[in-house]
């Protein structure tokens, strides 16, 4: 979730904007290492908007999940 927000220079201010959560439930995420006690209500909401913003969320595959901006469709 950081490594995305980085991406799109948001704040954890503006991704919680965007999301329609608080900014306390972000920054609660950001700091749980490995499974989220987040509701699955807030995980999609955090997912949607960043993927609205532009970016790509990468599974597993051999080098590590990760993000990245979606590619242009011509």
């Amino acid at each position: 979730m950081r490594a995305a927000r980085a991406l799109l220079r948001w704040s954890a201010k503006e991704l919680a904007k965007a999301a329609g959560i608080g900014v306390a439930t972000v920054s609660r995420a950001e700091v749980e290492d490995g499974a989220t006690s987040l509701t699955s209500a807030n995980l999609t909401a955090i997912r949607r908007s960043l993927e609205t913003a532009g970016i790509e969320f990468i599974s597993e595959n051999g080098g590590g999940v990760g993000v990245r901006f979606k590619r242009s469709t011509p």
